[in-house]
Parts: structure tokens; C-alpha cells; sequence
């Protein structure tokens, strides 16, 4: 049975599946025995007492549990593969004794090879041959895309069935690290048979894997071969590939109707969105002084957690002293990344983890307990933390602002460098301006600092915007007007008032690092309502 939509466009490059598209597997009566028995031979000439019985359960065992795992993946945005030594050691041979798993994992390669080959036969899809003829004919070339853990033992199988240099490329999970629906393998591929993904076919059989990957990777046309494992995908799957065929043979037909056809493969359009405002919390939406009280609080609180009954207590003083020392290795460390920041290498600037402050950075002199209890609770400090460190006003303007935002239908998006997302959240309810705000983007949650464009990036995705039309709020040129440049944002504003001297804010105005230099935060209404054009 087959359905498919009128696919009309001469890709540059296919791209091929290996299992249900180009080989049809079936499974071999006693094929895992059999790996057994291979491998419990090596054991005994090792001196371990493991049977080929006791293996085999090992391995089915364990080739259910990574069966569940590759299934999970699928759900994943972009799964990386596993390394031959953790499919052995974590999953086939985990319940084994250590000297026996050990020599599976050294061995990782041979048994991984053996159980491709040995658990299942592959047999030549119909009209494989043809479309590689027809595809040499024309001049497009053929890669393999396959999720696989023993790329090795596809390229014998290959060979032996005659089709060893047929192929462009071979692209298996096990050798570049990548994993379907990733869609980095397809693109990886595509760039080996020296196209981009937009103008290639991909071919797969499954939904949850192949139809998925192909639809991130924004190929010409994803089509599926049928096999068994096409109609029971592990779960739902919203993505449609564009055409379903039997065999290989409907992709000939489909191939040889498009190649008659006088319609050219389209060039991708530009990915264009609508406007959104992008706004930093410290100093534009919130300014800040110290609360003393609170921090009083936050301390004493802290020493009663470390200090329980009968143990020498550590005094409230003494956090906020261990807390002034942290601060002082935290700014090394922005100062450090920042040093190690270029315009050429800037994707991710990392940021510091809630263990390592409280842990590393503030309990170094503590015991072994205290220093257990602060890697347990750090992540619940932090927020305390960050909530008692400062007391926070909403500046003025800032609502009128959101308010605009919303009466345009403008997305908002909070992108802050901060200690603590759940904190930031929390000062914006306090404000009763959280309703106005569709997300946080936050360096602590992400991992990664401004001027980064990470996070700046990411916000444009929640927003669906256009760079051209988003506006950038901040009050630091060297990490919002920086971090927006990098993503693109041709609207980068910064406002007076938060931690940067006016004298630096016009300098960065002078030399285009900041488009607009403003002191109300209501002056950006203007610039979001003009003077950022619908293109």
C-alpha cells in the first residue's frame, strides 16, 4: 500500500536509510546462541567461568534494556549515540562478573560486529539497483544515514552483497556520534554529497526516527520504504512524511516522474518572523540595592541547616563571611570567561553551577558533611540566595512598556545573567508583571552567560521573531548589546540608570555596538511600534 503527495523536484543528493530501506532484516533462529557461545570461548581462554547460557540471558537482557533506550532517544531534540564500550558495559554485560564485562567492553567492536551480523540476515530491498543506476545516470549522488552501533559491519554487508563504492557517503551513528531524529546526521550527509539538506530526498522507514529527523533537518521530500517497522512506531508521531511506498521501487518512480518533470528544485525562502522585545532583568526591568536584613536572614538560616545538634555550629557571621568569599571567586570567574570570549568562538560562555559555588566555593573550609549537605541543597540555595541578596523595585516605565507589548501582540522575553532563574521569576510576580512576560531565558538554567548569543538565540526561537524586527533591551553594552549583535538583532538598545556609566553607554552608541542609547524604558515603545519595519 502506498500514499504519496506529487514530489516534482530533482533532488541534488538521496539520502538512504540502511535497515528497511536499502536491506530488509529478519531475524536468525539461534543467532544470539550463537554470539554466546563465539564469546564465552573467548572468556574461557581467559580463565572466566562465564557459560554461553548465563551470556546469552546477559545479552538479551540487555539488547531489551537499549531497545527501550533507543526508543526514548526518539523523543529527544537532538540524541547523541553511545560509545561501543557503554553499549557493553552499560547494557549487555552489566549484570556480569567485573573481569568478565571488563573483557566485553575491551572487546566492544568484535561483539557489537557479531551481534549485527549474527542475530539478523539482510537481504537486497527490490529496487535498490535500480535507483543507484539511476541516480549514477544522473549525476546525483547516494548516502547512507543510519542510526547503527556497528557502522563496520554495514559496510561488509555491502560488500558482500556487491554494493562497496556505490556510495557517496556513509553516515552511521556509531562513527560520527549522532543519533536520528538528530538532525545534524542528515545534515552531515547532505554536506558530504556536497548539497544542503533543503534540496535532498531522505529515505527511512520509520516515523519516530526517519520522518522526524528528516523534518528538523528541513530536507526537499522525506518518504518512507514500508517495512515492519513503519506502522508500529513506539509512539504517537505528529509528522507526515511526504510519500509512503512499498519498496524501494516506488522511490525509482518517484525519481524518474521528477526527473521528467520541467519544475527545478526551489531554493529555500528565508525564515522570516514577526517582532518581539528581548529585555534583561538587573538593572532595566528591576533596579537593586543590598538588604542587609535579608541577608541576616538567608545567613541564619543557612547555619542552622549546617549545624545541626551535636556538631560544632558554624555561625551566621561566619556564612556571610564564607558567602563575601564565593562572591569574590565568582567575579574571578566572570572576569575569567570573559577573557576567554571571542567574536569567532562565542557560542557558549559557560556559566557557574549552583554545586560549585556552595560546594567548591563557599564550603572549601567546611567538613565533608557540610560540604555533602551543600551539594544537595545548592540548587535550593541559590534561589534563597538569590531572592535575600538584593531588594529589587521595579523601575518606572517598565510596565507601561510590557503593557504596549501586549496591546501589539509583541512577544517578551526575559534573557538575564543571573545566579538564579527561579529568583528572577519571583521578583517579576512580586512586580505583578510575570502576566506580561511569555518566558525567562536564564544563564544558571542554560549553562551558558551573555554576551553569548545562546541565550539571546534561544529567545528568538520561543518568540518566532525576526532579528531584523526584535528589539534588544539592556544596560550593559559588553553583554546585551554584545550577545544581541552575535544573534543578529539590529535593534540593540541600552538604558540608563543600571550598572553601566552614561559615558560607557555613549561610547557604545558612538561605535554601533548599541543602536539606541535611551533613559526610559518607554522610549522603546517608538522603536518597536516604527522603527522596526515588517520586511
Amino acid at each position: 500500500m502506498t500514499h504519496a503527495t506529487t514530489i516534482r523536484n530533482v533532488p541534488d543528493a538521496i539520502l538512504l536509510d540502511f535497515g528497511g530501506v536499502i536491506f530488509q532484516t529478519a531475524k536468525n533462529a539461534g543467532g544470539s546462541r550463537a554470539v554466546a557461545v563465539k564469546h564465552a570461548a573467548r572468556m574461557d581462554r581467559a580463565g572466566i567461568g562465564v557459560t554461553p547460557e548465563r551470556l546469552e540471558a546477559a545479552l538479551r537482557a540487555g539488547l531489551v534494556a537499549l531497545k527501550h533506550w533507543k526508543h526514548a532517544q526518539s523523543r529527544r531534540l537532538a540524541p547523541t549515540e553511545l560509545a561501543p564500550r557503554e553499549i557493553v558495559g552499560d547494557f549487555l554485560a552489566s549484570d556480569l562478573p567485573a573481569a568478565a564485562r571488563e573483557l566485553l567492553i575491551a572487546e566492544a567492536g568484535d561483539l557489537l560486529r557479531d551481534l549485527t551480523r549474527m542475530l539478523s540476515s539482510h537481504a537486497l530491498r527490490p529496487g535498490i539497483p535500480e535507483l543507484l543506476d539511476f541516480a549514477d545516470d544522473r549525476g546525483i549522488p547516494v548516502g547512507i544515514v543510519s542510526n547503527a552501533h556497528s557502522g563496520r559491519s554495514h559496510r561488509e554487508v555491502l560488500a558482500e552483497h556487491g554494493l562497496e563504492g556505490r556510495f557517496a557517503v556513509q553516515c552511521y551513528s556509531d562513527e560520527v556520534g549522532l543519533r536520528k531524529p538528530h538532525p545534524g546526521i542528515i545534515a552531515l550527509a547532505a554536506e558530504a554529497c556536497g548539497a544542503i539538506p533543503e534540496r535532498c530526498w531522505y529515505v527511512g522507514d520509520t516515523q519516530d526516527r526517519d520522518v522526524v529527523a528528516g523534518r528538523r533537518a528541513r530536507v526537499g521530500a522525506v518518504i518512507l520504504t514500508r517495512s515492519h517497522h513503519t506502522d508500529d512506531p513506539p509512539f504517537a508521531v505528529t509528522d507526515r512524511a511526504d510519500a509512503v511506498y512499498d519498496t524501494p521501487e516506488g522511490v525509482v518512480t518517484a525519481l524518474r516522474e521528477a526527473s521528467g518533470s520541467s519544475a527545478p528544485l526551489a531554493e529555500p525562502g528565508p525564515d522570516r518572523g514577526g517582532p518581539a522585545l528581548l529585555i534583561d532583568h538587573g538593572g532595566v526591568i528591576s533596579q537593586s540595592e543590598r538588604d542587609p536584613h535579608a541577608i541576616r536572614a538567608f545567613a541564619g538560616w543557612l547555619a542552622a541547616l549546617l549545624s545541626p545538634d551535636g556538631e560544632a555550629r558554624v555561625s551566621a557571621e561566619e556564612v556571610e563571611s564564607l558567602v563575601a568569599s564565593a562572591r569574590i571567586r565568582h567575579s574571578e570567574f566572570k572576569r575569567r570567561v570573559r577573557r576567554r570570549d571571542s567574536a569567532a568562538d562565542a557560542s557558549r560562555i559557560p556559566e557557574v553551577e549552583p554545586v560549585e559555588f556552595w560546594r567548591d566555593w563557599f564550603g572549601a573550609s567546611l567538613s565533608p558533611r557540610q560540604r555533602a549537605v551543600l551539594a544537595a541543597e545548592a540548587h535550593d540555595i541559590m534561589a534563597r540566595y538569590g531572592l535575600a541578596k538584593s531588594k529589587r523595585r521595579l523601575r518606572d516605565g517598565i510596565r507601561e512598556l510590557l503593557e504596549a507589548c501586549r496591546a501589539e501582540g509583541i512577544p517578551v522575553v526575559v534573557v538575564s545573567n543571573t545566579i538564579s532563574g527561579r529568583s528572577v521569576r519571583a521578583a517579576c510576580r512580586d512586580h505583578r508583571i510575570d502576566e506580561f512576560i511569555a518566558a525567562y531565558e536564564c544563564s544558571d538554567e542554560v549553562g551558558t552567560r551573555k554576551p553569548a548569543a545562546a541565550l539571546t538565540d534561544r529567545a528568538l526561537t520561543i518568540a518566532g521573531a525576526d532579528p531584523a524586527r526584535a528589539v534588544f533591551l539592556g544596560d550593559k553594552p559588553e553583554n546585551d548589546a554584545v550577545s544581541a549583535r552575535r544573534a543578529g538583532i539590529t535593534c540593540r538598545v541600552l538604558v540608563r540608570g543600571g550598572s553601566t556609566a552614561d559615558a560607557d553607554l555613549d561610547a557604545a552608541a558612538a561605535d554601533g555596538l548599541a543602536t539606541h542609547v535611551v533613559s526610559d524604558p518607554r522610549d522603546v515603545i517608538a522603536l518597536l511600534t516604527t522603527a522596526v519595519p515588517a520586511l
